[in-house]
């Protein structure tokens, strides 16, 4: 998917972030914005995984976004 619609859409996956990464915080979520980098930083922060582990988590985590939006 395209991190600029995914960006200009946060609210909308901002749910959707929350459910796979339940730790982070709606604060949190709010400062990330859509970026994927702060999201990558902030999980990573958060969770104390890699960065290869994190850059595959948010990978799937987008493929996921990109199917649910060719099903409505």
């Amino acid at each position: 998917m395209n991190w600029d619609r995914i960006e200009g859409n946060w609210k909308q996956f901002k749910g959707n972030a929350k459910q796979q990464w339940g730790k982070l915080t709606d604060d949190q979520l709010d400062v990330i914005a859509g970026k994927r980098e702060s999201l990558v930083g902030k999980i990573q922060e958060t969770y104390g995984l890699t960065k290869d582990e994190t850059e595959k988590q948010v990978a799937a985590w987008d493929g996921r976004q990109k199917e649910m939006g060719q099903q409505k």
